[in-house]
């Protein structure tokens, strides 16, 4: 069995990292850039390679700022929320300032062409070619067929302080709008850190789970070798004692290949439906020579069911009940028929024999062995199984309904 791994922790892969941002700056390309087009299609292909750049150096300013706040990722909600508030005002504050340096020549080259110019947040430039008075004498001039307001009062003044405000205002509403538009990233990278550690909680849980069944199956299945063992001690000791030397002596043999066969393979796992009967048959022969005159038995397995996978010695309980309640409770022979069959996709094995049934007081031994059989097939196959146990005309029967897979 492998063992569990509790060290794992909650990540958002790299590569979701990296499509994440590819996915933003990319978005961010296309929206300027048709923008762009509806608003002012001068200088097309240049304002595109510039552009390109600035989405470059997003995406790389950006995987900055996951390096940063992916250092928060076992830390609460709100933390990792503060920290991306914090980190992102001097990542946006950076990204101004590479479209700033980036657009810097194409912005003097509209200045140099038009008498004022207007840059937005997103490195487009609005030129007023302030064409003059329009035909009603309106004196504020047109862009196109949008008007430009006039300028507000002690515009004049306010430019005289110099270009320091000049500068810093299209910058400062720049940064804003990177700031924003990081959070909404951040967001976006939280909500795939959520899912991740969701997906894990699930293996883990899983694996838990796995566990849980694997030792279940494990501890029912070694409840059948020390009850199975405590009988065959006791069938061998009464041969001794009786001087039965020889048929001690091959009853020792068969045991020994009944146990050599039996713990071959791991308990949790399954086995064809043809060693499971070739194990019977072995159990069969050790209590042959208890009961030479007593025991018949009668094996009806279609070729085509040998590959069928069964819980190893699911049938071992059944089998033993049979030889425990109704060969050694009789004088007369009886037979211990095992068959199989396939019906709708299930495999259907009966354990039968035509002896007296159960006896009165023999509930409780008859019920561990059966109770054993249901938890395991439960346990290895949920509900989806059928035991069904009670006497028949002639004797008694048990029929296990299982889902039917087999090799490869």
């Amino acid at each position: 069995m492998k063992p569990l791994e509790t060290h794992e922790t909650p990540g958002v892969p790299f590569r979701a990292v990296l499509l994440s941002v590819a996915g933003l700056w990319l978005t961010y390309f296309v929206i300027a850039t048709l923008r762009w087009e509806i608003i002012s299609a001068q200088n097309a292909v240049q304002m595109m390679q510039l552009r390109a750049i600035v989405t470059v150096a997003g995406m790389a300013v950006t995987l900055v700022l996951w390096s940063i706040i992916r250092l928060f990722d076992a830390r609460s909600i709100w933390v990792k929320a503060l920290a991306a508030l914090i980190v992102a005002m001097p990542v946006s504050v950076l990204l101004a300032h590479i479209n700033d340096y980036v657009f810097s020549e194409m912005n003097a080259y509209f200045m140099a062409e038009a008498e004022q110019v207007f840059p937005d947040t997103s490195g487009n430039i609005f030129v007023d070619t302030r064409t003059g008075p329009d035909s009603t004498g309106d004196d504020r001039g047109t862009v196109g067929s949008v008007k430009i307001p006039p300028p507000p009062p002690g515009a004049d003044a306010k430019s005289k302080m110099g270009g320091v405000f000049g500068y810093l205002r299209p910058l400062s509403e720049l940064a804003f709008s990177r700031y924003f538009m990081l959070l909404a990233w951040a967001s976006l990278y939280f909500s795939l850190l959520a899912i991740s550690q969701a997906r894990l909680a699930e293996r883990r849980e899983q694996r838990f789970r796995s566990a849980a069944k694997a030792a279940e199956l494990r501890s029912l299945r070694y409840q059948v070798n020390p009850h199975f063992l405590f009988n065959a001690l006791n069938s061998l000791s009464a041969l001794v004692m009786t001087g039965k030397a020889s048929r001690a002596e091959a009853m020792i043999q068969t045991l020994s290949n009944f146990y050599r066969h039996s713990l071959a393979d791991d308990p949790t796992s399954d086995v064809t439906l043809e060693d499971e009967i070739d194990l019977q048959r072995l159990y069969l022969t050790i209590e042959e020579v208890r009961f030479p005159e007593r025991l018949v038995c009668n094996f009806d397995i279609p070729a085509d069911l040998l590959s069928a996978r069964v819980p190893g010695m699911i049938l071992q309980p059944l089998v033993e009940n049979s030889v425990k309640y109704a060969v050694s409770a009789v004088t007369r022979p009886v037979t211990i028929n095992i068959s199989a069959r396939e019906e709708f996709d299930r495999l259907v094995i009966a354990v039968s024999d035509d002896g007296p049934g159960v006896p009165e007081g023999a509930s409780h031994g008859f019920g561990i062995g059966l109770a054993n059989v249901r938890d395991r097939l439960e346990a290895r196959f949920g509900s989806d199984v059928i035991l069904s146990s009670g006497p028949i005309p002639g004797g008694y029967r048990n029929e296990i309904r299982i889902p039917l897979t087999r090799n490869g």
